[in-house]
């Protein structure tokens, strides 16, 4: 997002410095240059380059937190904010379709700990401390093809 000064000038009422964006949703200023970097957020720049962000980005950068929080990599966030624009004030719509996106990933999430929390349940009181035979750290000894030595930190 690159406008003139011409857009700028009917927007001002509109705009936020990073660091008024940083002071109201509570994310360091390295962090929102980060997300635009990658194309998560957007911004307007001054004729002086100074980033100037739409009010409408708080709710975004907002959105970004709450599945930061909850461990949800960026790459999943991006997806589930794709249908929301960047370069305009997002519709009603254009949240309603995100928030299909956002449950999709959600769930998707909440099966993977239930699973997880299944396997734990009986791992956690059998006792076996084997590599061969334990189903949640090895699964079909998957480890053991791969011949002997330290396999978990090969390629790390």
């Amino acid at each position: 997002m690159s406008p003139d000064s011409r857009e700028l000038d009917g927007l001002a009422d509109d705009l936020l410095t990073i660091g008024q964006v940083s002071d109201r949703t509570g994310v360091p200023r390295s962090a929102l240059h980060y997300y635009e970097e990658i194309g998560l957020v957007g911004s307007l720049r001054t004729p002086g380059r100074q980033r100037r962000y739409p009010r409408h980005m708080i709710r975004r950068i907002t959105l970004i937190s709450v599945g930061r929080n909850l461990g949800i990599p960026l790459a999943d966030i991006a997806r589930a904010l794709e249908p929301v624009p960047l370069d305009h004030r997002p519709s009603e719509m254009d949240w309603q379709r995100a928030s299909q996106e956002w449950i999709r990933v959600l769930e998707q999430r909440r099966r993977t700990i239930e699973q997880l929390e299944q396997r734990l349940t009986g791992c956690i009181g059998c006792g076996c401390l084997s590599l061969e035979a334990c189903h949640l750290l090895n699964p079909s000894d998957q480890l053991g093809d791969g011949g002997i030595g330290a396999r978990r930190l090969e390629g790390q």
